[in-house]
């Protein structure tokens, strides 16, 4: 049996993002009762349905059951479960959900042992790579699957879900992780300009940093997150890498055509650390340099909102981190600027995001693999988000649907031609570096005295050797 979901339907007619899922899914049932009418001048006028019709050419699915493993965990499982339900209520196929922190050690342990899941939400390349190289476990995706990537995917997020030519696994949310966050109120108050270039954004740490006494620091940052403490601060050198070698050399980086410790790496390990190594430019609000390596990175940005600290690099995400009641918005409480590039001709752009694995091929299963590949899904998933912290590079979604203009920026950037994007490379890496060395040695590089060559050094040598 083929899957197909035309592209001419690509678009499905969802409800305004602050809409009930009700709403939506309302003309799934056998009624008609006009609603989707209403005066312009109302706020409570029914908004348009989901066209059950596109989901006909699925067959009859009806009693089917998906499952579906991820680390996609509370809160954010409640809006990723309900992104599903049109799906579900259409075709009549039930997606099992599990979500678990523990996805990533706990799937190849399944995979060996023959119990799979259905599908698999991979939050990283390098796991995929791992499935299909070493296990022989993930499926290749289905013609419509691929036809739908192509069409509403750049060339890059289609090859971070192939594996040595063939195409295994959709995009599916987007991560923008190129972002400074900051307090507007306290920029305005100081007389401060969002820096455009990186020598503007030094420029102005040292301006702070001259210009402040105490506990208060341009920068506040930590890499504490339990079993894998120290990511935050490889996406830092990442960024840097990206703005001070470029691209191409990042390329040669993460695939291991240059050693880890090639002297261009070096270098921008140094240039991170002219703000991350010295104690006149971090921690604000929470100690010295060393303070970095035990500052969970849920908190590290909160010294902003005491006036503490001014900065804090930290993904799109991190929009839902900050405490209740906290409001993120160009004039509210916090914002974000972009992570400025050594120039202005163009904006490097470390990303991050999840891919759609499979592990069987029946007939429910690659129509829901469609859909999550779909506008459709795209779509759905930002009306079920009203609070924010989602978006996606599907260059079909529709960004009025976006709830936050912080969201909307972030689809901005994924769709500005002058965005260079390139995906976290330590989800590139082998597991032995990128969730490994990688991390322990941005966090020895923080805890300790070490060198940023003696810790490129030793991050080199457990680089596979086969």
């Amino acid at each position: 049996m083929t899957i197909r979901m035309a592209s001419r339907r690509r678009t499905v007619a969802l409800a305004a993002a602050g809409a009930s899922l009700a709403l939506i899914l309302s003309a799934c049932a056998d009624t008609d009762d006009g609603a989707g009418s209403g005066d312009d001048g109302g706020g409570d006028a029914a908004a348009p349905a989901l066209d059950c019709s596109v989901y006909e050419e699925f067959g009859d699915l009806d009693g089917k059951t998906v499952t579906v493993y991820t680390t996609i965990v509370e809160p954010e499982a409640e809006t990723q479960q309900a992104s599903y339900e049109p799906f579900e209520k259409c075709t009549g196929v039930t997606v099992e959900y599990e979500a678990s922190r523990e996805m990533e050690a706990q799937l190849p342990v399944r995979v060996q042992a023959g119990n799979p899941p259905d599908i698999a939400i991979l939050p990283q390349p390098g796991l995929l790579n791992t499935l299909v190289t070493q296990y022989d476990a993930v499926l290749p995706a289905p013609e419509q699957v691929e036809a739908n990537v192509d069409e509403f995917w750049s060339e890059e997020w289609k090859e971070y879900g192939t594996v040595d030519g063939t195409f295994y696994a959709a995009p599916l949310g987007s991560n923008v992780k190129s972002y400074v966050w900051y307090s507007p109120s306290m920029f305005e108050e100081a007389g401060y300009e969002i820096p455009e270039t990186w020598d503007d954004m030094m420029a102005l740490t040292e301006e702070i940093a001259s210009t402040n006494e105490g506990a208060t620091r341009p920068w506040c940052a930590g890499v504490e997150s339990g079993d894998a403490t120290g990511w935050p601060g490889t996406d830092w050198i990442e960024d840097v890498v990206l703005r001070t070698a470029g691209p191409e050399v990042y390329d040669q980086w993460y695939k291991h055509e240059i050693p880890f410790n090639d002297p261009q790496i070096v270098e921008a390990w140094e240039t991170a650390g002219e703000i991350l190594k010295n104690p006149d430019h971090v921690n604000g609000g929470l100690g010295g340099v060393d303070s970095i390596a035990t500052t969970p990175w849920t908190d590290a940005g909160y010294p902003i909102l005491d006036g503490n600290c001014w900065m804090h690099r930290a993904a799109n995400f991190y929009a839902t981190q900050w405490p209740e009641g906290t409001e993120v918005a160009p004039d509210g409480d916090v914002y974000a600027f972009y992570l400025p590039s050594m120039s202005t001709d163009e904006r490097p752009t470390l990303v991050a995001g999840e891919f759609i694995g499979a592990f069987t091929d029946r007939p429910e299963v690659q129509a829901f693999q469609t859909y999550l590949s779909s506008p459709d899904w795209a779509n759905a998933k930002a009306a079920e988000t009203p609070a924010g912290g989602w978006v996606s590079a599907n260059n079909a979604l529709d960004p009025e649907l976006l709830a936050t203009d912080f969201d909307r920026l972030s689809a901005e950037i994924l769709a500005d031609p002058a965005t260079v994007a390139r995906f976290d490379a330590s989800d590139l890496m082998p597991s032995e570096v990128g969730t490994a060395s990688f991390w322990a040695g941005i966090t020895e590089w923080f805890a300790s005295d070490a060198s940023s060559q003696e810790v490129t050094d030793k991050i080199e040598e457990s680089w596979p050797k086969n």
